[in-house]
């Protein structure tokens, strides 16, 4: 299972209504950090296929979305447990880092 693009129009249907936990990307194309992360989270969201899903979210494209859930710097990752916020964490980080802080999110 590879990341899942979300928009303003699907977000409900992939993350909120989501069977199982989502870890939700906002990112740009011009940050530099958030293409760091990238490919950890498609490895990631392979280890974790049907069990946790990882969308991506443009900020660029779908600026509503960010602002309603205060993101103020990128990349920021929120998980997703029965359509409500779990956790979140700010900045790139280590695969290994991102992997523990599922872990501990799920």
């Amino acid at each position: 299972m590879a990341t899942v693009a979300v928009t303003d129009a699907n977000f409900d249907a992939e993350v909120r209504n989501s069977a199982i936990p989502v870890v939700v990307d906002f990112w740009a194309d011009g940050c530099g950090p958030c293409k760091q992360i990238g490919p950890a989270l498609e490895e990631l969201s392979e280890h974790y296929a049907g069990k946790v899903k990882i969308a991506k979210i443009n900020v660029d494209d779908h600026p509503d979305l960010p602002m309603q859930f205060g993101v103020r710097g990128i990349p920021a990752l929120f998980m997703f447990k029965g359509g409500q916020v779990v956790s979140n964490k700010v900045g790139a980080a280590p695969k290994a880092a991102l992997q523990n802080w599922i872990e501990s999110a799920i």
